[in-house]
């Protein structure tokens, strides 16, 4: 599990095909022997598994694999080498719950239809897909690329959410450019609230 608060942004170093499988090489200011191999670290709100690391100056590389289902379903399968990456640990127990409850499982991409500098902040649109507009609703929260995010306004399908400095500073969307398609989680509570009124 995952909050949405952002820790670090990693820089895409390696990029390898191997059988059915995509391998990822990221740089990071995380400490080596603070990544256990096996452990979860949310790649732009994707979990994906430390499956080899190491050290290096200022932090630490590891790698991480991804199959075709994440390739087809997230922006995963577009990364390419230099990109930045919006990177979370793992929640451990006693950490303090910043943003909400993120599983890092993808429902769907979300098109970022209009952005609105305002000096150092930002406002942004974003279209979702149709079969997620009942799970986003005024004041409720949202994952984008990781990013623990409470939607100001829904209209149909798009929706609004206001970017404060910190979090543009802090994230890899400083340069986030209309046209560009984010990962998008919605709330848990919501998708069971809503399953549960299906069953009704």
């Amino acid at each position: 599990m995952f909050t949405g608060i952002v820790t670090d942004v990693g820089n895409l170093v390696g990029i390898k095909d191997k059988t059915n499988l995509r391998r990822f090489r990221v740089a990071s200011k995380y400490a080596a022997r603070s990544l256990a191999l096996g452990a979860s670290v949310a790649h732009d709100g994707v979990c994906m598994t430390v499956v080899a690391k190491g050290a290096r100056a200022k932090g630490s590389w590891f790698e991480v694999e991804a199959g075709a289902e994440t390739l087809a379903r997230t922006t995963v399968g577009t990364w390419q080498k230099g990109k930045k990456i919006n990177l979370e640990r793992a929640l451990k127990m006693g950490d303090e719950l910043g943003g909400h409850m993120v599983s890092g499982h993808v429902d769907g991409l979300a098109k970022l239809v209009e952005r609105k500098n305002v000096g150092d902040m930002a406002r942004l649109w974003f279209r979702a897909p149709a079969e997620l507009t009942r799970f986003i609703a005024p004041k409720g929260s949202v994952a984008l690329d990781g990013i623990s995010l409470t939607v100001n306004e829904v209209e149909g399908r798009e929706f609004g959410v206001f970017i404060i400095p910190h979090t543009l500073k802090a994230t890899n969307w400083m340069k986030l450019e209309a046209g560009a398609d984010v990962n998008l989680e919605v709330d848990q509570v919501a998708r069971y609230l809503a399953r549960l009124a299906e069953a009704r």
